[in-house]
């Protein structure tokens, strides 16, 4: 089942970098008493219904654009500068 969310995952998130970061949190989130954002049927782990959540689109994400990361950047060198 798990390769079934994994594939179905990588279909909404084709970057596995990000996929595996989105994961990570959601798990976290999950592990400190987070409900399901999706119908949880059988002995499902923590990770497969993280996996089975994306693959549905109930989590997504978004890249910030250039014009947030340099802003980013600038307050950090502002800060470090103080």
């Amino acid at each position: 089942m798990k390769n079934q969310y994994l594939e179905a995952s990588l279909q909404q998130v084709p970057n596995r970098h990000i996929l595996i970061n989105m994961v990570s949190r959601r798990v976290r989130q999950l592990i400190e008493g987070f409900r399901p954002l999706t119908t949880t049927e059988g002995n499902l782990s923590h990770m497969e219904i993280a996996l089975k959540e994306i693959a549905e689109g109930k989590i997504s994400f978004k890249l910030p654009d250039q014009k947030e990361l340099a802003e980013e950047r600038a307050r950090k060198r502002k800060k470090r500068s103080m």
